[in-house]
């Protein structure tokens, strides 16, 4: 059987890949700033008073955005391992910034919508980043 050549959608492949690289980068930055942080965000609700330590989650989005970026790269240099270690991280990454809502809430929503921009890539279409970078 002859090889499969690139859809025309290979477009999204690549933009889920970009998009994990800028989403990861994005998360360092934060986290790293988070994580060096004494800062503490206390949230009222029916059921009581929460407080999150803004540096522990800074820590958490720190490796995490770090693991997103080298899976990025991964992708676009067609690692067949990296799609499927992208859609688990893009999940991992969904629930951290479901947690920060309270602390940073316009990048959390920002960062899921194009989180579940980058799974949908990934999932759909990420077959073609292998067939172009292969």
């Amino acid at each position: 059987m002859a090889a499969r050549g690139p859809s025309a959608w290979v477009g999204w492949a690549w933009f889920g890949a970009f998009a994990l690289i800028v989403v990861g980068f994005t998360n360092v930055i934060a986290g790293a700033v988070a994580a060096f942080s004494s800062d503490v965000v206390v949230s009222w609700s029916a059921e009581g008073v929460a407080v999150v330590d803004v540096s522990t989650w800074g820590w958490v989005h720190l490796l995490l955005g770090a693991a997103l970026a080298l899976t990025g790269f991964a992708l676009m240099n067609g690692a067949t391992w990296a799609r499927v270690t992208a859609i688990v991280l893009i999940g991992l990454n969904v629930l951290a910034q479901f947690v920060s809502l309270p602390a940073t809430p316009w990048w959390s929503v920002v960062a899921i919508a194009l989180s579940f921009a980058v799974l949908w890539a990934l999932t759909v279409h990420g077959d073609d980043v292998e067939n172009v970078a292969g």
